[in-house]
């Protein structure tokens, strides 16, 4: 073993205790906004029986609220979508629990499988849709809590209308 390792100069931080930090009631920091979903997701119990599924538009529910911040979970059914749309002064969290969704950006398609995660902050422009032939369910986390949400032109449609030969 290296003498020189980082467990052999300070020791291992898991076994002093007193140095840990309490963890906090409430989130405050993106690493916690996303270690807050990740402990919701991982308690399939606490979320699972609250989903629905809408034929008619995409299902929300807001599971938790803090201070300044809001949990939503929302059911896509397949060719449901959000529409292209920012979240106003909000940073968030996208957690995929189940299923497959399809995050579209000026930047590219991704394929967000269940597990998969996006943090963005204020004025990231994206449009999600459930391009799969299952349901998904994903988890939504704002700070602040989400009071607008302006939908805008979908470029990446008429750019793909664009591409299409005549």
């Amino acid at each position: 073993m290296n003498s020189d390792s980082d467990l052999q100069i300070a020791g291992d931080i898991l076994e002093v205790q007193h140095l840990l930090q309490p963890a906090r009631p409430h989130p405050s920091t993106v690493a916690e906004f996303v270690g807050l979903a990740r402990t919701i997701a991982a308690n399939r119990a606490r979320w699972a029986p609250l989903v629905r599924y809408d034929t008619t538009t995409r299902w929300y529910h807001r599971l938790q609220t803090g201070p300044g911040y809001e949990v939503w979970l929302l059911s896509w059914i397949p060719g449901q979508g959000s529409g292209l749309h920012d979240h106003g002064p909000s940073s968030g969290v996208l957690t995929v629990l189940e299923g497959e969704l399809t995050e579209r950006t000026e930047h590219g398609t991704h394929t967000l499988d269940a597990g998969a995660q996006r943090v963005f902050a204020p004025g990231y422009v994206h449009e999600v849709v459930n391009d799969a032939l299952a349901p998904a369910v994903s988890l939504h986390v704002y700070y602040p809590g989400l009071t607008d949400m302006p939908m805008h032109a979908t470029q990446c449609a008429q750019a793909a209308l664009d591409a299409v030969p005549a």
